[in-house]
């Protein structure tokens, strides 16, 4: 029986230490902020402190000098990235699996994150890269269950079904796994710690020291995270600052594919997306987003335009519909999907202001198909290209993209890297894209498409519906 280490409670908000737990915090006076966490020995301060620097704190390691070599004499800086297999995955990455990382991955529960990782894990065990997947919330049984439904044989993986983190380290450094992956970090605990499993001070103390021992061994570590109901990660916001990546997977529930995204990256680009289908034999890669999310597209109907976002490095094309209908009774309704509805707020009033185009009888609906989510300005000229269509009900001219971003004046305003994505609306087989005229590349790298240039809305409405 291990000695438990002495603990404090230390407040969340303004890191004031507290003996004991209490409900309120009496720095701050905010209520529930307390979490339990190791306590670290104080060095002396006053006459004794040069007495103790030589003999060292009673209950504390001596402190020694470390030797600080030059970046130059590091070596393993240009060790090759392990691949899974999965495409899709190591992309979002920035190319691989890199030895001694710790990535986090979080989703909605069911959303295919234990799935991903027992795939992830086959692939590498029969890739040559040991791997040890441990379950803190299945059975062993359950697990097995999942693992025959895969494409990848996974038999050669090592399983251990424990939340003792105590007992998941001892067991990782006698096997020295080169993957160890982790499902859930908050169904870890550690003894040293009064606190339930997925508490603030359990959470951050067991992935601090998961990632000491990633950097100490070199073996890369996947924990899976849960979130919470805003969508972000539970437990501590330390816990993304820790790790190197954090992935999240994202994905309707009624619909087959789900997005990997990586929104911290220390050995890659962020904001890169990652396009999985869901099917009966666990996920599979899609190499094309923009042909998965412009599959089911009418050209006939109104209110649908195309625009082209960029998802880190790669541009995807997708899908905008509106509709705008008299509204039945009571204040108008506006509801966007996918699409942040002040945003929408604000291009109606300029769409009524400088278009000359009036919703305010009308409910609006916005939607982007494919469950992704409009989260930079160059879609504004879609959303507001499928509104005008909507109200007109008109269709938009057959095979074309639309990029901008609208400001208050009505004026369209250029995007970054548009050649980029004019790059993949010709490779897609769009024949016209309608931007700023501020935004024409000053090389068109495809011939085959045609650049329509405006300066504001009303200019590009006169054009589209003359």
């Amino acid at each position: 029986m291990t000695s438990r280490g002495k603990t404090v409670y230390r407040c969340t908000d303004c890191g004031a230490e507290h003996p004991k737990w209490a409900g309120r915090c009496e720095a701050c006076g905010e209520w529930n902020t307390l979490a339990e966490e190791m306590a670290t020995p104080k060095a002396p301060s006053g006459r004794g402190a040069a007495k103790h620097s030589r003999i060292g704190v009673a209950g504390a390691p001596r402190s020694t000098a470390a030797r600080a070599p030059r970046l130059g004499d590091v070596k393993g800086a240009d060790e090759p990235r392990w691949l899974s297999g999965l495409d899709e995955f190591d992309f979002v990455l920035g190319g691989g699996i890199v030895p001694g990382s710790m990535v986090l991955v979080g989703g909605e529960p069911g959303i295919g994150k234990s799935t991903l990782l027992l795939q992830v894990a086959a692939r590498l065990q029969n890739a040559g890269h040991a791997a040890l997947y441990i379950s803190g919330e299945e059975s062993p049984l359950q697990v097995k269950l999942r693992a025959s439904r895969l494409e990848e044989p996974s038999n050669d993986v090592a399983l251990l079904s424990e939340t003792s983190l105590e007992t998941i380290l001892a067991t990782a450094d006698a096997m020295r796994p080169d993957v160890v992956l982790v499902d859930s970090i908050q169904t870890v605990y550690t003894s040293d710690l009064e606190g339930a499993p997925g508490n603030v001070g359990q959470v951050r103390e067991c992935a601090a020291r998961l990632m000491r021992f990633a950097k100490d061994t070199g073996v890369a570590v996947f924990v899976v995270g849960h979130v919470t109901k805003g969508g972000g990660i539970a437990g501590p916001k330390t816990l993304e600052h820790i790790v190197d990546t954090v992935l999240y997977f994202e994905g309707e529930g009624s619909l087959d594919h789900r997005v990997l995204r990586a929104t911290k990256n220390r050995f890659g680009s962020v904001d890169e997306i990652g396009v999985f289908r869901m099917t009966q034999s666990g996920l599979a890669a899609v190499g094309n987003p923009s042909a998965l999310f412009l599959g089911d597209r009418h050209e006939a109907a109104s209110g649908s335009a195309v625009a082209a976002l960029l998802e880190g490095t790669r541009p995807v094309l997708v899908e905008i519909q509106a509709l705008a209908a008299k509204a039945g009774f009571g204040t108008p309704q506006r509801v966007a999907t996918g699409f942040d509805g002040r945003r929408l707020a604000l291009l109606l009033a300029v769409l009524d202001k400088r278009a000359g185009l009036s919703f305010g009888a009308l409910d609006v609906f916005v939607n982007v198909a494919g469950g992704l989510r409009v989260m930079e300005p160059a879609g504004d000229l879609a959303v507001a290209a499928a509104l005008a269509s909507s109200t007109h009900d008109r269709a938009l001219p057959p095979n074309s993209v639309f990029l901008g971003e609208v400001g208050l004046g009505g004026e369209i305003r250029p995007i970054s890297q548009a050649e980029r994505r004019i790059a993949e609306a010709a490779r897609m087989g769009f024949t016209t894209v309608f931007l700023s005229d501020r935004s024409i590349p000053q090389r068109n790298g495809s011939r085959s498409i045609r650049i329509a240039a405006s300066r504001t809305l009303d200019e590009l409405f006169g054009a589209l519906f003359p």
